[in-house]
């Protein structure tokens, strides 16, 4: 049986109003719509740009604990809208570089932001819509969602996601995925590491309930510090150098004013100050 998020009444504050995107706050947790249907929530140079601002906005605001990342209508993302694609290639060389690293900035952005975050996959996610689901920390899709790195039967590469799928997937599968350009199945992508869990449709909010209520027992600072930790040991070796970073970065952690309440808080069994609701 699913667990119910309890969370404290909190009070509503303005967001901004974005034309490709639907953004709400609801107790510390923020939901981040792609709303484009009619094109399958792809990106243009609009969404990137409001997407980025989005982002950095949850990431700054404290009282925000959690990002979940959904398209709205019957896909999450179809990746870059070819009509901008087609518009931005007749563009100079300089404008055509600025708007790339654009797209780079927004993925980047997500890829970091200090929040845990969420992509609630359903139907199709194809090119950067995978990007923006291997940038997320836990990715939870419906059975029948479908992939995609269509890229390549376009004349393109997936060459801003990149780094993010083959960090997700391995390199291996990558090479098949990206030169095949073919779909593959929910099932296929769970197998290769790019999602964390499969549900029903009828589930999907449930379960992200479920990891909703873990992540708002966490520490927060502790969970900002976790991505960083993980950016830090990522392909390093264990040498003397990363020895003595992660040593420091304990003894930092540890004897700060989050780590040294949670320390307390489970001695003397009780709940961390920064527990919204649970158990």
């Amino acid at each position: 049986m699913a667990k119910t998020v309890k969370r404290k009444p909190a009070s509503r504050r303005p967001l901004p109003a974005y034309a490709t995107l639907r953004v709400t706050i609801d107790h510390a947790v923020a939901s981040v719509v792609l709303d484009r249907p009619d094109v399958h929530n792809a990106f243009d140079e609009t969404s990137i740009a409001e997407l980025t601002a989005a982002l950095r906005q949850l990431g700054a605001d404290d009282s925000v604990r959690a990002v979940v990342l959904a398209g709205t209508g019957t896909s999450f993302c179809a990746g870059a809208d070819l009509r901008w694609m087609k518009r931005m290639a007749t563009f100079s060389d300089a404008q055509n570089l600025a708007d790339a690293r654009a797209l780079a900035g927004m993925l980047t952005t997500l890829n970091e932001l200090p929040k845990p975050t969420i992509a609630r996959v359903h139907g199709a996610a194809f090119g950067g819509g995978v990007g923006l689901i291997a940038c997320c920390d836990i990715a939870i899709a419906t059975q029948d969602a479908e992939f995609a790195f269509s890229e390549a039967r376009l004349g393109l590469v997936p060459a801003t996601i990149a780094p993010y799928v083959v960090a997700a997937i391995g390199e291996r599968p990558a090479r098949r995925l990206f030169l095949t350009a073919e779909r593959f199945s929910a099932a296929e992508a769970f197998r290769l590491g790019l999602l964390h869990d499969l549900a029903m449709t009828s589930e999907l909010d449930a379960r992200i309930g479920e990891l909703l209520h873990a992540l708002l027992r966490a520490g927060p600072r502790a969970q900002a510090e976790c991505k960083t930790l993980l950016r830090a040991v990522r392909g390093r070796p264990i040498d003397v150098a990363a020895i003595e970073d992660t040593a420091a970065r304990i003894a930092r952690v540890r004897a700060s004013a989050e780590g040294r309440e949670g320390v307390a808080a489970f001695l003397a069994r009780r709940n961390a100050t920064w527990i919204t609701g649970g158990e």
